[in-house]
């Protein structure tokens, strides 16, 4: 089988959107480029198990690279693909130089690429994330593995957002409570949510694809016993005070369209926690939650993303 590799060299503002523009398009995963990478220091305990070129990255700015069937419709989605990434301007999100370049790779060396550029990471107090393929082995005691494939996931669980949203996962969920995870995507914060020992996780995708990614990284990790995945848009239909926690790991602009339903579905004194946000959005979204009911107390920091934890009062 023939694949086609669609590379777009932009900003690590655009990464989470224009993955998510990949995803919608079809393609399976993402594979990230980023120049900090060759300089970011890892501890020794996670081994000697990958090897990066820095001639497979941008002097400047990211790449992000996915992989489609070739198919006699490939053309089209790519010029769908090129239109709803010059769209994101009118968003205000930076898509720097935007070149985007198309090769042909075979079936190996797709599969050879996501392993190339996927190794266990350390992301937070407690949490783990392991590519399927490698053996790891925990550190400590309390230590959580959650194990993901970037063949099937839609990202690797290790983008600066979803790390934050689990280490505000770790500080907000209890045992027996109630969650849900709006626009799951690879469903990894639902995992999360499992084995921080909530009683029930309800996750909610619009994207058909993504909910089938999310049910096989959920019975991977086998908390299917407490995750529901459905296809919903948002929190539409969601009943009243019914969630401990929400966790939505998506776009400000998103997040502003049903903060009206978040304060409805967050039971008093629950939690909403809202990643994805660039930092000009932060005050925008920060000011919406607190119109709505919500008590800000905290704001997470990660290179040029933010992290919301939101009270109900």
């Amino acid at each position: 089988m023939k694949w086609s590799e669609i590379s777009i060299h932009t900003t690590n503002e655009a990464i989470e959107p224009i993955s998510h523009i990949l995803h919608e398009a079809g393609a399976s995963g993402v594979v990230i480029e980023d120049p900090f990478e060759l300089s970011k220091e890892r501890e020794d305990q996670f081994g000697e198990i990958y090897q990066l070129n820095p001639d497979d990255y941008p002097e400047e700015g990211v790449i992000v690279k996915a992989y489609l069937h070739v198919n006699s419709f490939l053309g089209e989605t790519i010029e769908a693909i090129k239109e709803s990434i010059n769209n994101l301007i009118l968003y205000n999100i930076d898509i720097g130089k935007n070149k985007v370049t198309i090769s042909e790779v075979n079936e190996e060396e797709w599969a050879t690429a996501w392993k190339k550029y996927y190794f266990p990471v350390k992301i937070s107090e407690r949490f783990t994330i392991v590519p399927t393929w490698e053996d790891y082995t925990p550190v400590s005691s309390d230590e959580l593995i959650i194990e993901l494939d970037p063949g099937m996931a839609f990202g690797t669980g290790t983008h600066p957002t979803t790390v934050m949203c689990i280490q505000a996962l770790e500080r907000t969920v209890k045992s027996g409570d109630k969650v849900i995870d709006v626009g799951t995507g690879s469903g990894v914060l639902s995992i999360a949510a499992a084995m921080l020992g909530a009683d029930h996780i309800t996750a909610y995708d619009l994207d058909e694809v993504a909910v089938t990614t999310a049910k096989a990284n959920i019975e991977l990790n086998k908390v299917s016993e407490s995750v529901d995945i459905t296809q919903n848009n948002l929190l539409d239909g969601v009943a009243k005070n019914s969630a401990d926690v929400v966790v939505a790991n998506i776009l400000a602009e998103v997040i502003l369209r049903f903060t009206d339903d978040v304060a409805s579905v967050v039971k008093p004194d629950g939690y909403f926690i809202a990643s994805g946000i660039i930092q000009q959005k932060k005050e925008q979204v920060r000011d919406a939650l607190v119109n709505v009911g919500f008590e800000i107390v905290e704001t997470i920091l990660m290179e040029d993303w933010v992290a919301i934890i939101a009270k109900r009062k």
